[in-house]
């Protein structure tokens, strides 16, 4: 650094650590779909090489991929991304190589859609379409916990306990291609109304059986999920959870529920929390600047895990801040960093620190 040794870093420029896991600093890219995977087979191209090299060489400490389904089925489109084939697996390495010699670790957010799959790719190509892709247009039979649909979109088939049991096994199988894929971290998506969202919610998982009724129930596939994957997952590398905190609806999953699971994954060896809102059921959401860290601060203070606040957290100042204040330990940043791969390094400058290790060798003339 061309910075005073002796003076500390703000702390969003500080190392930090997850288990084994160095990070150089606590800004993560957030995962957003990108919708690019123009053979609709699940294996990332150039465009996913250089959204993600590109956030990696622009400083930040993790970069974590978009929605990966753990089954064909579980996309959300079929210009998703997957890891459920060795094909894969072999193109997410290239990519990983590639953070890892710009000094980023690479964590692979693994998901299932649920009755949110099969849609349309959110691209302007496709604007005049919406709902479900029919099944004669590379569109599939979707799942979920019962046979109601998302608004808008085709009725599921409700999950069978068997196939619950399936769900779990491919959670697990695509952790290990992860870690042959050359992945730091794994987060596991059970949030924005996704298949587990949608187990946890009261107001979409109606089932009376093990996996549904009351709390412990609806929670259940979320417990085994995770202690499936961190039981396969190498020890020294950490399991992330992104979770939504609230349904934004009364007599929906709330932050008292969140507290709930919070602690079971705990329990189970997960190492952090990523914490979001919604997507469950259709609902109006105050959105706004940093509209979610509100619910950060509350995870932190009841569970002792690490907590990410993520959610329209564009200014450096305010996102220092939001570590200061003790909301949460790390940052993610979604839309800005598509605007900006770079803003770690602007967040450097703004904050008063000279970090040249922020910079490939090629870029640093072009330094703040």
């Amino acid at each position: 650094m061309d910075r005073d040794p002796a003076t500390a870093p703000p702390s969003l420029l500080a190392p930090a650590r997850l288990r084994d896991l160095e990070l150089r600093n606590r800004m993560w890219l957030a995962p957003m779909c990108q919708y690019m995977v123009e053979a609709e087979d699940g294996v990332p191209t150039d465009w996913h090489l250089v959204h993600l090299g590109a956030r990696a060489a622009g400083g930040f400490g993790l970069v974590i991929t978009e929605a990966t389904a753990v089954t064909p089925t579980g996309r959300i489109s079929p210009r998703d991304t997957g890891l459920w084939n060795d094909e894969q697996t072999g193109a997410w390495s290239r990519i990983t190589d590639f953070c890892h010699r710009q000094g980023s670790a690479a964590a692979v957010q693994l998901a299932h859609a649920g009755r949110k799959a099969s849609t349309w790719p959110a691209l302007p190509a496709y604007s005049a379409r919406r709902g479900t892709i029919p099944e004669f247009a590379s569109g599939w039979r979707t799942v979920g916990p019962t046979a109601e649909p998302f608004p808008g979109l085709d009725a599921p088939d409700a999950l069978s306990t068997a196939d619950i049991s399936r769900v779990v096994e491919e959670f697990v199988a695509a952790a290990r291609r992860a870690e042959q894929a050359g992945f730091d971290a794994l987060e596991l998506h059970f949030a924005h109304g996704y298949l587990v969202h949608e187990f946890l919610s009261p107001l979409v998982n109606t089932r009376q059986d093990a996996y549904g009724g009351d709390g412990p129930g609806r929670r259940r596939l979320a417990r085994e999920i995770a202690a499936a994957v961190r039981e396969q997952w190498p020890a020294d590398r950490p399991v992330i959870v992104r979770i939504s905190a609230t349904d934004w609806l009364d007599g929906g999953w709330d932050i008292s529920q969140s507290i709930e699971l919070a602690r079971e994954l705990e329990a189970v060896g997960v190492d952090a929390l990523h914490v979001s809102t919604g997507g469950a059921v259709i609902a109006d959401i105050a959105v706004g600047p940093e509209y979610q860290v509100g619910f950060a601060r509350t995870l932190r203070e009841a569970v002792s895990l690490p907590v990410t606040a993520v959610g329209l957290i564009t200014d450096p100042a305010g996102a220092q801040a939001i570590l200061d204040r003790g909301d949460a330990d790390f940052v993610a940043v979604g839309r800005a960093a598509l605007r900006e791969p770079g803003w770690p390094q602007r967040a450097a400058h703004e904050l008063g620190v000279r970090d040249a290790s922020l910079y490939p060798g090629a870029y640093r003339r072009g330094s703040w």
